[in-house]
Order: structure tokens, then sequence, then C-alpha cells
């Protein structure tokens, strides 16, 4: 990003979405990006989308193949959501897109951290309870929980703090109850997308149901690389997992960590970490057998969402095999590479798919910073209530036009964050290098 650092922001959300270098893709490859295109044509369908545009999503998604990882599942009117989809229009503006494709993390926890994360929104700068839910109903709790019964209540913590605002917003939201938490924020991102953003892009969010299905998909072929090797190559997912723990043993260790082998285990609306031993997922606490780690059991689970692919998993079948360029957070420019080598590592292990170990090698800007790029104070929800529908095309004109070192401001999340002050003082004393083999595949 150095050489963008005085030029418009645009300009640099212009490169993100800049369409990798076309090269012949291997037959690996080839697959894969099918499977994706026809879990994003299933996930417009199912969101109510029409027919045409469903069809020029995935049309330019083949064309451009880049995806916004970074958010996590929030309301489009929380700021970590809007400013960076804000980022991602003033990218495929650029290009002349009209469609947009996002994936949000939702095996993330209703609360990240006190009265912050997906079960909060400041409204008029007060915290609110987004679910209405009690402390002992969100701590600890997944986005993906349920079944259950969840609805837009929208409960302020302090009393006498109802508002116009919060009238407003209840106005906004769907009134219907939903199974899981995730569920109805995707409901009702549907719903503010046109109010807040308008009708110039049709726009599809995708999350970690999705990404099951998507999995399911693969599993179910019996030719496809996730079954062959993933699952019946007993070196491919032995390598990766060794290689895990040697980075979490040497100089890169706080990056890309261990935390669950492949799956995450969803039992009573809390997710678990599992264990692959011996050809079983093991739940790592108790020792419970969850699933054999074959095809028709895991595929069994993932429909039934009591396992739910990890983020690896996830970034190997939505970017790393149908060769995507990822968008995401200020973690991701390490742990992502990280990624590729490790699934790289692999591969050359057991002397396999020379043609997509070639193609990982050559990628065009696999991955990049594109997520809370923009900092702003300015509150989404008090800018559309007092500018109406038209203001968001105002801001991303203002915002595209500031200067990229302006916009990004302090970089607080890189400076001022402790795992980047870490690996600072590795890099000064030498501990890791940018031509270490880790590094490889940034």
């Amino acid at each position: 990003m150095r050489s963008y650092y005085s030029r418009p922001v645009r300009d640099y959300a212009s490169r993100l979405f800049e369409a990798p270098v076309q090269n012949a893709l291997p037959d690996t490859r080839r697959r894969s990006l099918a499977k994706l295109l026809e879990t994003i044509r299933k996930a417009g369908h199912r969101n109510g989308l029409p027919i045409q545009a469903v069809s020029q999503i995935c049309s330019d998604f083949e064309k451009r193949r880049v995806l916004q990882t970074g958010p996590h599942l929030f309301l489009l009117l929380e700021p970590e959501a809007y400013y960076t989809h804000v980022l991602s229009l003033l990218g495929l503006s650029a290009h002349g897109c009209s469609t947009y494709v996002s994936y949000a993390v939702s095996t993330v926890s209703l609360v990240e951290r006190p009265r912050k994360g997906p079960g909060w929104l400041a409204v008029d700068g007060k915290p609110t309870n987004v679910f209405g839910l009690s402390r002992s109903r969100m701590i600890g709790y997944s986005l993906l929980s349920g079944p259950g019964s969840y609805r837009f209540e929208l409960v302020p913590t302090e009393p006498n703090a109802q508002g116009d605002a919060l009238t407003l917003l209840r106005n906004l939201l769907p009134m219907a109850l939903f199974e899981r938490p995730a569920h109805a924020i995707k409901a009702a991102n549907l719903m503010l997308w046109p109010k807040l953003f308008g009708t110039g892009f049709s726009f599809l969010q995708i999350d970690d149901e999705d990404i099951a299905d998507l999995v399911a998909d693969h599993l179910s072929d019996e030719d496809s690389w996730l079954r062959t090797r993933l699952l019946e190559n007993p070196k491919i997912a032995s390598s990766i997992l060794a290689a895990l723990d040697r980075l979490a043993a040497g100089p890169w260790s706080g990056w890309l960590a261990r935390g669950t082998d492949f799956f995450w285990f969803y039992e009573n609306g809390k997710r678990l970490p599992l264990r692959l031993v011996d050809g079983d997922l093991v739940h790592s606490a108790t020792g419970v057998k969850v699933a054999r780690f074959t095809a028709p059991d895991i595929i069994e689970r993932l429909v039934n969402r009591s396992l739910i692919p990890n983020l690896l998993l996830m970034f190997l079948v939505s970017s790393i095999l149908p060769g995507v360029r990822a968008l995401g957070g200020s973690y991701q420019p390490l742990y992502y590479p990280l990624m590729r080598y490790v699934f790289y590592q692999a591969l050359e292990a057991a002397d396999i798919d020379g043609d997509l170990r070639h193609a990982l090698a050559h990628d065009d800007m696999p991955g990049a910073w594109g997520h809370r790029v923009i900092e702003c104070d300015d509150d989404p929800f008090a800018l559309f209530r007092n500018g109406g529908p038209g203001v968001t095309p105002r801001i991303i004109d203002r915002l595209g036009d500031m200067a990229f070192a302006e916009a990004c401001g302090d970089m607080s999340r890189f400076v001022s964050d402790a795992s980047w002050q870490e690996i600072q003082r590795r890099l000064r004393e030498q501990a890791i290098t940018p031509t270490d083999a880790e590094w490889a595949f940034s």
C-alpha cells in the first residue's frame, strides 16, 4: 500500500478490486471456482434476489474474483461494517461494476468485548441490546446459536432512553422471529441495503452457513480436491496440522493458531473446538468422538449445522482453491499468507498438484488489507437520519477523494496493537525477515 499512501483512497480501493491477472486455471481451481459460484447463485436465490441480478452477480464475480472477507456479521449500520462497504463500493465503482459479494464471519460471539459485538449497537451514542438477550444468553454464545426465537428488540441500557432514533430503527428492521441471530442480521441487512446504499449495486452477503453448504458440495463430489486430498489422503490433513504446530512454536507464533481442526462443533448454542485423532473429530475437552473424518459423517453434520468449517477451511474453499483475492482486516495480511504457506507445504510434502502449487506461487496479490481502512467517527445511522437515503453516495464521493493517509488516520489497529508491536520487535531483531519462506505466498 506504500505507493498509494499519498493518493486518493479511491485509487487504493480500485487496486483492491482490480481483477487478478488472468492465467489458465488448473483443473482444481476451475472446479473449485465453479462450486463457489454455484454457492453464490443459491444464496442469491434464497435471499430473494431477482434472477437477472443473481446472474449478473455470478458473472461479475467470475471475472473479478475478489471477495471482501473483513466485516463480521454486523448490521450495516455498525460503523465497522458500513465504512468497509463504502471502501468496497469505491473499488467496484472504479471498474464499472454494479454487483457486490461480501463474506461476513458469523462464527463470532454475540459479545466480543463489553457491550461491543453483533449483539450490541450504539444508537445516539448509547449501547443498545439488539436482541434484548440477557447476559447469560449472550456471553459465550455465537451468532449461529440456535434453534431459538430471536427478534429485534433494541433494548437500551439506560432507562427512559426510548426516542425517535430507536423508533425509526425498529421500523427499518424486520419484525419476524428468527431461528438464529445470524438469520436475523442477514434478513435485516437485505432490508437496510437499498435504504443506506441505494439500488445502484446488487448486494449479496454470504456467511459461514453458506460456506458449510459449499464444503458439503465439495465432499459430495467423489473427485473433488477436498474429498480426495484432505479427507482421503492421510498425509495432507496431518501435514497441515503439523505445520500449524510448527508455526505456533516458532517466531511466527500468535498469528495462525490451531484453534480447532478444520471444523467447529456447535452444541447448545456454543462453539467448541475439535481435534483430529486417529481419523475421528474429537471434542478436545471431553474426548468424546463427534464425527468420523469421512465425507458421509461430515456432510450430515454440516447439513444439521452441528459442524461449521473453521477459518482455514473457509479460506481454502472460498479463496485458496478457487483463486479468489481475499480482502480483510489488520490481522489478515499476516495470517492469510501463513495459511497459504501451510497449504503449499502440505502439497509439496505429498508431492502432488504441481499445477496448483505453481498457481499459488504466482497469484496476483492474493490478499490485502481492505477492512477498517477508513477510520471515521461519523455515526452512519445519525448521518442517515439527518441526510436521508441520498447521504451515502455523497459520503462515498467525499471519502473517495480523501488522501489514503488521511482516511486511515493513525492506523491504530496496527501501531497500538500488541501483536503488531511484537512482530515489529521480531523484525527488528531479525527473528523473522520479509524473505522467510513463510512469507513467500503473500
